[in-house]
């Protein structure tokens, strides 16, 4: 039988084991993507390795986040990033360049290579053919240095497209009908592959918002093949010469098989708390707003942007709503001027911002409490947006834009007919937001820049405080908060470990410091969302030596192993029921177990009751957990 195109991907990239499902692989990266938030740990690690340049073909530093830099500690962690680059081998994307997934995919992307990235939206490249994974930083800082990316293989499930969408109906809707069939567990473990009739009426730019925000189903990655849709984009981008055919075999074996119509799919809107809580737009129709921002690495793109653009021709924004713009990169924003999209934006009171992340974590344009906000965007998860208990609605650049208009969550296909995205014939050319690297100069390290704080081996035996019992669905954002005051200490992990879970209990930090040594306890889908390191390393900085949970979101999982904390499941679910807050727990042998691959049981000492975990390890994580992480474990082994 034939392969499937993820599989073919991963085959052609294969160091380590088999691709098959469920077994531990290595692939070797031909790109790899680093942001100013997680990046900046790959660098101090990387340097704590030893490396003495980057060994991937191409590997490239954004500065896509802290692009506003409120603080002169953002302007050091870009001044160190840009010497780390300069230094290493690394090219350097200047604050304003754009978003690291939709600048990488314009100018760096490759049909049939393999992307790794520091960021959990690293699939958008897999719109243009590519296997395209985010990870924890410390996996990307090992492989700056030659080393392999270790996964467990994903299932590959065909995602079978047919029709075509309707008028004022987006791609955006199209991945929220996904996450309210299959919500944020329904993809763990597996890999989507867009095939079918349908996806040749999707547009390059429609299948890189549903690529990337796959990231929201907890989807390893999403591929789509390179067709004459992306050849087409490519050509557009001056880089026709890049293109090259991808596709699955006509008998190809897959995993499982979903289908979606896209002709049955109608506007669609998440509401506040989490992107799969999805409902039709006219269920919120009518519910009063005050901030429309579109944008984001899902939203960023040319498409969405003429979108906005075609709705607001003419009219004005309403007096009550604030209306931001977030191009996706420097590309669109000089294509944007020279089409004139400026103009029409500028005249209706749209507000067109750096091309960055921006509000997407938090990061400016932060809500005024007690007010909602509409977005197209992909995430919100409480608090996100730079405010504790705000309320951000998840929608279409349509849907927003026509909102926008009226100060109230608008239907837009009461507007009338849609108007057609025109496609420029050629994409501004944009490089001057690069910098190359040319091995010299001596790498600058700010005031705000620590050293990265090593993991302890796993003792014998552990008795700890429950500092925290978490239900369902706790985000990376619970654990360590986005926000402009939080992420300006990503190179400085003592600073940032103050911000654990301070949305979650405000005294999570003095009662860490205070027990010395403590476990967590959690839900179903733990540490969903960004695969932002500093949730694993915040905690383990602050002495969580084990987290015992239903089930772990994959990123998170591998960060835990990655800093030397022991990730445990639940045998048995209903013993989550039994425990509180305060409780010590006892877990004996705890090292023996975790060598000997038996499961693993805990006492609560307050009932005298013990339960079952368990924590399965592939050889490599178990010595590498044992050591108490990659940089232990690394340093152990160097004479």
């Amino acid at each position: 039988m034939g392969r499937s195109l993820a599989k073919t991907l991963i085959e052609s990239h294969l160091v380590a084991g088999k691709a098959v499902a469920g077994e531990e692989i290595g692939l070797a990266a031909d790109q790899l993507l680093l942001t100013d938030t997680n990046g900046i740990q790959s660098w101090l690690q990387f340097e704590a390795m030893g490396f003495p340049r980057v060994v991937p073909k191409r590997v490239v530093s954004y500065i896509d986040h802290q692009v506003f830099a409120p603080d002169s500690r953002n302007s050091d962690d870009h001044r160190y990033m840009q010497t780390a680059a300069r230094k290493y081998g690394a090219v350097f994307s200047k604050p304003g360049n754009g978003i690291c997934h939709q600048v990488h995919m314009e100018t760096f992307s490759r049909p049939g290579e393999f992307l790794l990235g520091s960021d959990s939206h690293t699939p958008l490249c897999g719109a243009a053919g590519m296997l395209a994974i985010g990870a924890g930083g410390l996996d990307v800082a090992v492989a700056m240095g030659g080393g392999p990316y270790c996964l467990t293989m994903p299932a590959v499930v065909r995602v079978w497209l047919t029709g075509a969408l309707r008028p004022w109906v987006t791609a955006k809707d199209v991945i929220l009908e996904l996450l309210r069939r299959y919500t944020v567990r329904g993809g763990s473990g597996k890999i989507f592959e867009y095939a079918g009739p349908g996806v040749q009426s999707l547009l390059a730019t429609q299948r890189m918002t549903i690529a990337n925000m796959g990231a929201e189903l907890t989807l390893t990655t999403s591929v789509f093949p390179s067709d004459e849709i992306t050849r087409s984009f490519l050509a557009r981008l001056g880089r026709a010469d890049d293109w090259r055919p991808m596709q699955a075999d006509d008998d190809a074996e897959y995993d499982d098989q979903i289908e979606l119509d896209l002709s049955s799919i109608t506007p669609l809107v998440a509401l506040p708390g989490s992107p799969d809580k999805v409902v039709p737009v006219e269920e919120v129709a009518g519910t009063e707003i005050q901030q429309v921002t579109v944008g984001s690495c899902t939203n960023g793109s040319w498409h969405d942007m003429a979108q906005v653009t075609n709705v607001v021709r003419g009219r004005r924004v309403h007096p009550s709503v604030s209306f931001v713009l977030f191009p996706g990169s420097h590309r669109i924003l000089a294509t944007m001027a020279r089409e004139q999209l400026l103009t029409e934006l500028i005249a209706a009171g749209v507000l067109v911002s750096e091309p960055s992340c921006g509000s997407c974590a938090g990061i400016g344009h932060v809500p005024a409490a007690g007010t909602k906000s509409l977005r197209a965007f992909n995430r919100n998860f409480s608090g996100r947006s730079g405010v504790k208990d705000d309320a951000v609605y998840l929608c279409s650049s349509l849907v927003a834009a026509a909102s926008a208009l009226t100060g109230v969550i608008t239907d837009p296909r009461t507007l009338g007919a849609e108007a057609p995205v025109r496609l420029p014939e050629r994409f501004a050319a944009s490089d001057v937001g690069f910098v190359q690297p040319d091995g010299g100069g001596d790498v600058v390290r700010g005031t705000n820049i620590k050293p990265v704080p090593l993991g302890e081996p796993v003792a014998a035996s552990l008795e700890a405080p429950v500092l925290l019992k978490l239900g369902d669905k706790v985000s990376t954002d619970d654990i360590s908060p986005a926000g402009s005051a939080a992420l300006m200490f990503r190179a400085n992990v003592p600073a940032i470990s103050e911000y654990c879970f301070k949305y979650v209990d405000p005294e999570f930090v003095p009662r860490a410091k205070a027990a010395g040594r403590s476990i967590l306890v959690g839900g179903e889908i733990y540490g969903q969302g960004s695969s932002r390191e500093v949730a694993a390393i915040g905690p383990m900085f602050l002495g969580v030596r084990a987290v015992i949970v239903k089930s772990f979101a994959r990123i998170h999982r591998a960060n835990l192993i990655n800093w030397g904390v022991a990730p445990l499941t639940f045998a048995d679910p209903a013993a989550y029921d039994t425990i509180e807050r305060d409780d010590v727990l006892r877990i004996d042998g705890l090292r023996a177990a975790l060598v000997a691959g038996t499961p693993i049981a805990v006492t609560n000492t307050r009932t005298g009751a013990t339960f079952a975990t368990t924590c399965v390890l592939t050889p490599r994580e178990r010595e590498i957990l044992l050591a108490g992480g990659v940089l232990a474990h690394t340093k152990g082994a160097t004479p």
